[in-house]
């Protein structure tokens, strides 16, 4: 079997927001666009690595969600606890200091984990928590 992880979705709140954050600040390139106002799906990408993307979607638009859902989804998205992804980078320093100038909300600076890991994290603007994690 032979298998990738080709898309990984975020949901976001203010698509203007989140691409700000993807596109300006991470780097990535934005593969797709759909969609209007606050109901648009953005596909991006780190440059030159065309098979592996985020999808950044509108929460809580499947018509089988009740309104509790919604409600939940939308008080995890607020708390910083609905989604999260992980990215690597072989410099983690640059990179924390690049995305800390752009005002991005800090969560933790570079860090050594017990785990054997070292990398830092951060908010997009829906709340989602996006950890860096350095390449060794």
């Amino acid at each position: 079997m032979d298998i990738t992880i080709h898309t990984s979705v975020l949901p976001h709140d203010d698509p203007d927001a989140a691409l700000a954050f993807y596109r300006d600040i991470l780097g990535f390139e934005v593969r797709n666009d759909v969609g209007s106002g606050a109901m648009r799906w953005i596909t991006v990408g780190p440059v030159g690595q065309p098979d592996t993307s985020i999808l950044l979607a509108p929460p809580a638009v499947d018509p089988g969600i009740t309104d509790d859902e919604r409600r939940t989804i939308t008080e995890m998205m607020a708390k910083g606890t609905y989604g999260w992804i992980l990215l690597a980078t072989k410099d983690l320093n640059a990179t924390f200091e690049k995305v800390q100038a752009a005002n991005a909300e800090v969560i933790q600076e570079p860090t050594e984990q017990p785990y054997g890991v070292r990398d830092c994290a951060f908010r997009d603007p829906a709340g989602n928590q996006i950890r860096i994690q350095e390449l060794r």
